[in-house]
């Protein structure tokens, strides 16, 4: 969102204000400090600082112009015609500042500004209050606007407006339709606002020429902004702070209003009504009103401002009733007219006198000088209060800071110490403490005291009041001076510590550099002795051995480097011997023990050096043989782990092949085991060696190998269960060998029956088949073959049976695959249990086709016709077609399909009667009874009605009677139960409706 005015951003905006503020602070500081000078030498003192820090301002305060204008002098804006000036303006002007920004109207507008212009319901309410409020000046000079956004596109009403509302004449328009000459005018009147102090930020004469809205809106309201709602002044706040506490104070008596914005306080219209009975109580019957017709309220109050105020009707009753939130723009600018139109007509004397009301919401005052007269005693009292108080305050402060003055000053002048640094040094800590902690809040305090004193003396002088005289001893000179003299007892205070200060540390110097230097060697050489004196390399490893030699070296080096501060500590002890230090007998004393000290670390590091190389060359040489054995034991262990899992791993053999292998594989093992015998010996002897060489020197942990984690211990375990479990494996192979070869036996007597049951099989459900297939005969000799086969059938199953029992030893010997055959028992079982299936399923095929063929009189050729069209389509000998191997067997029988749209949708319907389950497959049993539908009379629900008919008569019912006489008893009885009586017109007792009942029979009512 665009702002419309000078401050394209709250942080530029917030800059801005601070910088006015500390402009208008300054001025008044300048206006005080004169003194005695007189208030024009004073105006213009503070008018010069103003003007110097209005040339310092950044650039980010220069004005804001529109790339197509030319910028315009920021400028005050002038008071118009009968606007108050307050104190406070008039103390801004007296002293040379702006009044641009003086009633903060339009820093408060920067606010408002972005509260969403963009909504569509404001949009609206804008368009049509701003429109108002245009033809409400714009009648007066004869015309008006229809569409806002586009009767000021050409600049000519626009400046019309200008000139109206601001009684002054603007340069003459260009007459020309061309867009140059519209943006001409429409830039002479922006150029009009902006002389009135007023910038346009991103408004420019391109967007209001193009009917752009939104901008036209914003330089609407900007326009209301100075010319209607600026001049608003309650008790020196802004226009709009300034509008809502008319209003407040205005509403207060009244039940039901509390005015506290300009949108939601004011929707259901009691605000309007209350202000305009407020003001003409004739008008307005309040107590009629009620907040729950807010329409009604709205009507009333916009119709009366209209015929009696002549405010015109700028809001939409409707609209501020639906909306949310209303538009506060726009109920602001119609507010802003009942103010002008009140406090017009108060000033003038048109306001007549109104008899005190009796309700709770009227007014109290008689007359509006009242008021006013209570406003200035109010401004009155509450400047001379305000004198008052800070006249008490700077006494309370300038006693309070003279006091703590008279206290400070002997501490000052003080001069004793007891001649020690520790002493001086505090004392100096103490007076840092002081000018660090205690003075500056008294700073504060003298600076507080200043400036109250300077705005008390301005606001007297600005109130006509008489100059403020302190009482005796607490002026600001008297202040002035016994300040002066606290800086000067400080500053010599300080100079008097500085010195004492460095003539002590020249006499600590020494002394603290020698006990620096000793306490530093001291620190270093504490527990160097009982370092070189340790064994503890008696107890380490190899790598451990040598990282204290490695740190024994580095010890030495750090040695030698300290020699030269052993030479300095007895040097310094010297030179304080030489300039009789008054502690030198100590310093002599320390300076001894650290030389002798230093004498015997020499001679231990020594010692320590020869001990480390010796234990060092006995533990290289057990670590060579840990090494060794290390190297050897890993690959053999690995080998003796591998043996035992593979002379103990559970094989898993199907073929005399596969056990005659592993039996090879196991012999070629066995001729192994003498090397490895070998290897195992040399290993165990390692083991030894490192024993006698650590059972020699008493080695701790000399037996435990860093290579390996591997002992003798487990490679003589693991050789040993190798050599136990070699003969075990012969056992075992042996076992499996025999337990294969009865295996091949039982595969060779499965394979040889088998063999032979299999083929039967498969050719008994091939000739199975083909008689399904109905290609061969009558239906009758098909269903008599069929029964024939089933025969054969059954009397086959002794050989199944008995390949079930070899089978079953099969399986209790664990055999899983069989070389000489490619059946398998399961196969066989499934082609048994399909042969017989098929055999059933085509009996039953048959005899229903024969039941078919007799009910619906289909001949046998037609039969054959079906089922070999049918079998021509099913390629894969399914017993079912596809849709489109369905549709193309139609076709090939006659039918008539077409391939457009009602073809499919034909062709649709025929498959859901022969495929009512969606399965996507249709079988031969639905489309026989399909293509047996198709080919024979069947009986319909009509021709039984007119069959019943003929027995009635021509009646439409039929008597029981007759039923009986023209039916066999069964039947009659039958029809009878379930007939229906008659209902229709000329019907007698006990006749029945045949139609209803025939209908029924085909499923066409619910009967």
């Amino acid at each position: 969102m665009c702002a419309f005015f000078d401050c394209d951003s709250p942080d530029k905006y917030l800059n801005i204000s601070a910088r006015r503020f500390a402009r208008n602070q300054a001025a008044l500081a300048a206006t005080a400090a004169t003194g005695s000078a007189s208030s024009e030498q004073q105006t213009s003192a503070a008018a010069a600082a103003a003007e110097q820090r209005e040339k310092q301002r950044p650039e980010d305060t220069t004005a804001h112009t529109h790339p197509k204008r030319k910028p315009v002098k920021r400028e005050c804006a002038p008071a118009r015609a009968g606007r108050t000036v307050t104190p406070r303006h008039k103390m801004m002007m007296e002293n040379g500042l702006s009044m641009e920004y003086g009633d903060g109207y339009m820093e408060q507008e920067e606010e408002w500004e972005r509260e969403g212009l963009l909504d569509p319901a404001w949009e609206k309410q804008q368009k049509k209050t701003f429109t108002a409020w245009c033809n409400s000046h714009l009648r007066k000079a004869g015309t008006a606007i229809d569409n806002i956004d586009e009767d000021f596109r050409n600049g000519l009403k626009l400046m019309l407006l200008l000139e109206v509302i601001s009684g002054e004449t603007l340069p003459k328009p260009d007459r020309g339709k061309m867009r140059f000459h519209k943006i001409a005018n429409v830039n002479k009147a922006l150029d009009f606002i902006a002389s009135k102090g007023v910038h346009l930020v991103s408004i420019g004469a391109e967007e209001i020429v193009d009917g752009n809205l939104k901008m036209t809106l914003g330089m609407i309201w900007t326009i209301i902004l100075r010319f209607a709602i600026q001049d608003i002044s309650v008790e020196e706040m802004t226009a709009k702070e300034g509008l809502l506490l008319w209003c407040q104070r205005k509403t207060a008596p009244y039940k039901n209003v509390n005015v506290q914005n300009f949108h939601l306080s004011f929707k259901d219209g009691l605000a309007f009504c209350a202000l305009i009975h407020r003001h003409r109580p004739d008008l307005i019957d309040y107590a009629k009103l009620s907040k729950d017709n807010p329409l009604e309220n709205l009507n009333t109050a916009f119709d009366v401002a209209e015929k009696y105020l002549d405010i015109p009707r700028m809001l939409d009753p409707d609209d501020l009733i639906n909306t949310p939130k209303p538009d506060e723009r726009a109920i602001m600018t119609y507010v802003s007219c009942y103010y002008h139109a009140f406090q017009g007509a108060q000033q003038v004397g048109n306001v007549t006198h109104v008899p005190e009301p009796t309700r709770q919401y009227t007014y109290v005052p008689n007359n509006y000088n009242a008021e006013t007269a209570a406003n200035r005693i109010c401004k009155v009292l509450k400047v001379n209060q305000e004198n008052e108080r800070l006249m008490e305050e700077y006494e309370r402060l300038a006693s309070d800071l003279l006091e703590w003055i008279r206290r400070t000053m002997p501490w000052l002048n003080s001069r004793q110490a007891d001649n020690s640094l520790a002493g001086v040094q505090k004392k100096l800590e103490e007076y840092r403490t002081y000018r660090r902690k205690h003075k500056p809040p008294r700073v504060e305090q003298k600076a507080k005291l200043e400036t109250n004193f300077n705005t008390l003396q301005t606001k007297l002088r600005l109130s006509n009041r008489p100059a403020y005289l302190p009482t005796e001893g607490k002026t600001v000179s008297d202040i002035s001076n016994s300040w002066k003299g606290l800086e000067l007892a400080e500053k010599a205070f300080e100079e008097w510590l500085l010195a004492e200060t460095m003539r002590l540390e020249r006499l600590e110097h020494l002394a603290q550099k020698f006990k620096h230097k000793a306490d530093a060697h001291e620190d270093w050489t504490r527990g160097k002795e009982e370092m070189l004196q340790s064994q503890d390399f008696r107890q380490c490893k190899l790598n451990e051995l040598k990282a204290l030699k490695k740190k024994h070296e580095a010890f030495e080096s750090d040695l030698a480097a300290h020699q030269d501060r052993v030479e300095q500590i007895a040097a310094i002890a010297q030179e304080l011997n030489t300039l009789e230090y008054h502690d030198c007998v100590s310093v002599n004393a320390r300076c001894q023990r650290i030389c002798d000290q230093w004498d015997r670390l020499g001679a231990l590091t020594q010692r320590r050096r020869t001990a480390l190389d010796e234990a060092e060359r006995i533990l290289e040489k057990i670590d060579i043989l840990h090494l060794e054995f290390a190297k050897r034991a890993a690959p053999f262990n690995n080998w003796l782990d591998g043996t035992r899992e593979d002379l103990v791993d559970m094989f898993i053999v199907h073929t005399m092949e596969e056990i005659q292998g592993l039996i090879q594989a196991h012999d070629q093992f066995k001729a192994t085991l003498g090397e490895a015998d070998k290897e195992f010996n040399l290993i165990v002897n390692l083991v030894r060696e490192v024993e006698s060489i650590v059972k020699q020197h008493q080695i701790p942990g000399g037996l435990e190998n860093p290579y390996t984690t591997l002992t003798a211990n487990d490679m003589t375990r693991k050789w040993s269960d190798v050599r136990q479990l070699v003969p075990q494996r012969d056992q075992t192979l042996a076992n499996e060998l025999r337990k294969q070869q009865n295996n091949e036996m039982l595969r060779r007597q499965f394979a040889e029956k088998a063999n032979v049951v299999g083929p039967w099989i498969e050719r008994q459900m091939d000739a199975v088949t083909a008689i399904g297939m109905g290609l061969q005969g009558s239906l009758e000799d098909q269903l008599h073959r069929l029964k024939e086969y089933e025969q054969a059938v059954y009397a086959y199953k002794p050989n199944i049976e008995e390949l079930e029992k070899i089978h079953q030893a099969v399986q209790e010997s664990m055999i899983f695959e069989n070389r000489y055959t490619n059946y398998t028992m399961e196969t066989l079982r499934v082609g048994w249990e399909q042969l017989l299936t098929s055999i059933n399923r085509n009996i039953n095929e048959v005899e229903n086709q024969i039941l078919t063929r007799d009910s619906k009189g289909i001949s046998q050729e037609q039969l054959n016709e079906f089922r070999s069209s049918f079998n021509h389509f099913d390629k894969n000998r399914t017993g079912r077609l596809t849709p489109e191997e369905f549709k193309s067997c139609l076709v090939s029988l006659g039918y008539s399909i077409g391939k457009d749209r009602q073809g499919d949708m034909d062709f649709q319907r025929i498959l859901a009667v022969v495929d009512p389950n969606n399965t996507g497959y249709v079988h031969f049993d639905a489309f026989l009874d399909f293509m047996t539908r198709e080919s024979t009379d069947t009986d319909t629900a009509e021709q039984v009605i007119d069959s019943f008919r003929i027995l009635a008569a021509d009646k439409p019912y039929i008597l029981p009677d007759e039923l009986r006489r023209e039916l066999p008893p069964d039947q009659a009885e039958y029809c009878i139960q379930r007939m229906p009586p008659y209902k229709g017109p000329n019907g007698v007792p006990g006749a029945l409706d045949y139609m209803s009942f025939s209908t029924a029979l085909y499923g066409e009512t619910d009967l």
